[in-house]
């Protein structure tokens, strides 16, 4: 319940701060005074709903992980395996090049780990307590070497850029879809400049379709994402640490490995997926394609 409580109070504070920008801006309409369009004011609103939205969750991501796992960061090392977990990933760090990135421990019997944060240098690396039951010491090490590697590579800031572009599309496109079905549908006598049922029916049913090939292209991206943090885990402890962590996933795979929603593309599993249809909406390639392109050299 808490977090479905601070998933709306978050996206409602999202959506108060993008109309305000809009207001700042000038854009108080997307339509000109004939009851069409205005292109550049479109796009403006587009581009701050689509990229704005993205941009305002990559710099919230460390409180919201924190707060949706409730993932308690390690300030003070209280035992040995803390200290380890704080040691292995400075090293990595200094190896990879970036800032020492927060670490924390979230309690759940899932086996997963996952990496946030709004820049290289500022970054939040926290694996869950039942991965730390259940993986060797090099496995683990091996898992957090593949967290490293997706803040060293960028990839929460990338990931991120490439949702922004993406829905910017899905939403200029979507209305000037709704607004053409709207001039089609209008009667000659209509002489209205306010845009009718079709514009708002049809700009919703093509933002729900144009979303679900963009929702595509960002997990495309994110797949290919993985194989490079893979691949850079495999370089700072060698492949062997990196495939062992991998197989022993795949052992576990039938129990849960779910992150919260907005997290599961920066986790290390998630379910593998068996057809071409879920593959093309998943955000993790299957646990057998990362192995054999570890086994195949390609790190």
């Amino acid at each position: 319940m808490k977090r479905i409580f601070l998933f709306i109070v978050t996206n409602l504070a999202v959506m108060l701060l993008l109309s305000i920008t809009l207001r700042l801006l000038g854009v108080d309409s997307v339509f000109n005074g004939q009851g069409g369009l205005d292109l550049t004011a479109l796009l403006i609103f587009a581009a701050v709903f689509g990229m704005g939205g993205s941009l305002i969750s990559l710099a919230l991501s460390k409180w919201s992980a924190k707060t949706m796992t409730g993932a308690q960061v390690i300030e003070n090392p209280q035992d040995e395996m803390e200290a380890w977990l704080l040691d292995t990933v400075a090293r990595q760090a200094k190896i990879a090049g970036i800032a020492m990135p927060e670490v924390a421990i979230y309690d759940a019997p899932e086996v997963n780990a996952f990496a946030t944060g709004m820049s290289k240098n500022s970054a939040l690396v926290a694996v869950s307590s039942g991965l730390l039951d259940n993986m060797t010491e090099d496995e683990a090490e091996a898992v957090l070497a593949h967290e490293v590697s997706h803040v060293a590579n960028g990839d929460m800031v990338t990931l991120a850029l490439i949702q922004g572009v993406v829905n910017t599309f899905v939403i200029f496109l979507a209305r000037i879809i709704g607004n053409l079905a709207d001039q089609f549908f209008r009667s000659e006598n209509d002489e209205s400049t306010s845009p009718g049922i079709a514009y708002y029916v049809v700009s919703i049913a093509a933002e729900l379709i144009l979303g679900i090939f963009a929702s595509m292209v960002v997990m495309w991206f994110s797949r290919k994402r993985e194989f490079h943090a893979d691949a850079g885990a495999a370089r700072l402890t060698g492949p062997d640490k990196m495939i062992a962590a991998l197989q022993r996933l795949q052992a576990i795979q039938d129990e849960a490995n779910q992150l919260p929603d907005q997290l599961v593309a920066f986790g290390i599993a998630s379910g593998d997926s068996r057809n071409w249809k879920e593959k093309l909406f998943s955000s993790h390639p299957s646990l057998d394609d990362r192995i054999a392109a570890l086994e195949n050299g390609q790190f």
